[in-house]
C-alpha cells in the first residue's frame, strides 16, 4: 500500500502503547499493576461536571467558534493574569482539542520544510514526533541526571544553526518532572530573543509543583521573550479532565490568528459542552485541585524513599508532575530466569511478564537507562508496585 512517507516514519507512542497492553492483560483476567498513565486517577471536581451538565441541557451543543467561544477565552485571559502576572487580550488566546492539538497548531504555524526545533530530553514522547510531522527537524539535546535534567542556556546556544526556528521548554517535565529555575529560564529566554527563536512552553503540569518550588512562566520577563512565546496549557491535568480535550495557547496576535485559520479547517471548533465545563474549572475553586496536589505529594515521598533503597534502581525526587524517573543503568547486562536486560525497552517488557508491573520505558524519550513510573495511582497500588519491584529485583543475577 503507497502511504505517505512523512506519515510512515512517525511512530507511535510507547506509553499509549503501554497502556493499551496492560488494559487488555487486565481484561483477560491477570493481575497488572500500571504505572504508565500519563493522567490524574481523581474524579473531575463536581462543579466541573455539573457546568457540562447545564450546559447540555440548556442546548449549548452546536458549534461555537472555531477557536473557541469568548467567555472562555476571557477566563484564560484571567488565568494567565492571576496565575502568571502576563496580559493577554481575547485575540491573543485559542483553544483547541487538548494540548497536543494546541502543539500541533504552534508547530504548524511556525516551521517552514527544514526547520530546526530543539528539544532539550528526556522529553515527552511526542515532541519529536510532531516537530517530524510538521516537516521540521527535532534536534535532542540531552541532560543528564545529574545535572537535574534541566538543559541550560549555555547548552541551547551551543545548539543553535542557521535553521533553528524554535526551542520546546517544558516545565515541569514529562518524564523527568523537574522544573527549570527563574535564573536558567530569564538567560534562556535573553538567548532566544537575541537569536530571534520562538519559545514553545508547555506548562500543563504548572500548578502541579511541590515543596517550596514555584511555577514561572518564561513569558512573564518581558515584551521581547512574551512576543516569541507560544504557551501551551491546557485542563487535563490540574483539573482531572483528560478526556474532556480542552487545551489552549496564548501568543502573539499574529500567530493566534494563523493557529484560528489552521484550526478551521481542520477540526473546527472544540467541544462545545466541555468548554462550558472548562470555563467552570477556570473560574471556580482550586480547593479539590490542592487536595489532589496533597495527595500527589505524598505518594512521590513514598515512591521515591522506597525506592532509593532498593539494590540495582535508583531515583530523584521529581520537582512536579507526576512521575519518577528510575534509573537502572547498574541493571544493564543482567538477567532475570535468562532473559537479558539490554535497555530500557526490555527492562520494561522482562518487569510485565516477570512480576507483572507495568512501566513505560524511556527509550523513546532519549533515555534508555531510565524508566517512568506514574505516581497518579493509589498508594495500595504504589505500595504493591514496589513490593513486586524488590522482589523482581532479588531475581536479578
Amino acid at each position: 500500500m503507497n502511504l505517505s512517507k512523512k506519515f510512515q516514519s512517525v511512530a507511535p507512542s510507547s506509553t499509549l502503547a503501554i497502556t493499551a497492553k496492560v488494559n487488555e492483560m487486565k481484561a483477560n483476567g491477570i493481575n497488572v499493576v500500571g504505572f504508565g498513565a500519563g493522567e490524574p486517577d481523581f474524579n473531575t471536581p463536581e462543579h466541573i461536571r455539573e457546568a457540562a451538565i447545564k450546559a447540555i441541557n440548556d442546548g449549548f451543543t452546536r458549534y461555537t467558534p472555531a477557536s473557541g467561544t469568548k467567555e472562555l477565552k476571557a477566563s484564560v485571559a484571567k488565568k494567565f493574569e492571576r496565575d502568571n502576572n502576563l496580559s493577554y487580550g481575547i485575540e491573543n488566546i485559542v483553544i483547541s482539542n487538548g494540548a497536543k492539538h494546541s502543539l500541533m497548531n504552534a508547530l504548524g504555524v511556525i516551521l517552514n520544510p527544514g526547520d530546526e526545533v530543539i528539544i532539550p530530553t528526556p522529553c515527552w514522547v511526542s515532541y519529536p514526533e510532531m516537530v517530524k510531522l510538521n516537516d521540521g527537524v527535532p534536534v535532542l539535546l540531552k541532560a543528564s541526571e545529574n545535572e537535574g535534567f534541566v538543559v541550560s542556556a549555555e547548552k541551547i546556544a551551543s545548539a543553535i544553526t542557521d535553521k533553528t526556528r524554535a526551542v520546546i521548554i517544558n516545565t515541569p517535565s514529562n518524564p523527568t518532572g523537574m522544573i527549570y529555575s527563574e535564573e536558567e529560564l530569564r538567560k534562556i529566554a535573553k538567548l532566544c530573543v537575541e537569536k530571534n527563536i520562538y519559545v514553545i512552553s508547555d506548562e500543563i503540569y504548572e500548578h502541579l509543583i511541590y515543596g517550596d518550588k514555584k511555577h514561572v512562566s518564561i513569558a512573564s520577563f518581558g515584551e521581547d521573550i512574551k512576543d516569541l512565546t507560544i504557551i501551551i496549557n491546557g485542563v487535563s491535568k490540574t483539573y482531572a479532565m483528560t478526556g474532556w480535550r480542552i487545551g489552549y495557547t496564548a501568543s502573539n496576535a499574529v500567530i493566534a490568528k494563523a493557529m484560528s485559520n489552521v484550526q478551521s479547517h481542520a477540526t473546527s471548533n472544540p467541544n462545545s459542552i466541555a468548554q462550558k465545563a472548562a470555563q467552570a474549572a477556570l473560574d471556580g475553586s482550586m480547593d479539590e485541585v490542592i487536595a489532589m496536589k496533597a495527595e500527589f505529594e505524598k505518594r512521590r515521598n513514598y515512591m521515591v524513599e522506597r525506592m532509593n533503597t532498593l539494590s540495582g534502581v535508583s531515583c530523584l525526587m521529581p520537582q512536579g508532575a507526576f512521575y519518577v524517573m528510575m534509573n537502572i543503568e547498574k541493571l544493564i547486562g543482567k538477567t532475570v530466569n535468562s532473559k537479558l536486560i539490554t535497555n530500557s525497552n526490555t527492562f520494561a517488557e522482562i518487569l510485565l511478564d516477570e512480576a507483572l508491573v507495568s512501566v513505560v520505558p524511556c527509550s523513546d524519550f532519549d533515555s534508555d537507562i531510565h524508566v517512568r513510573w506514574s505516581y497518579a495511582t493509589s498508594m495500595e497500588n504504589i505500595v504493591e508496585g514496589l513490593d513486586r519491584l524488590e522482589a523482581f529485583l532479588n531475581k536479578i543475577a
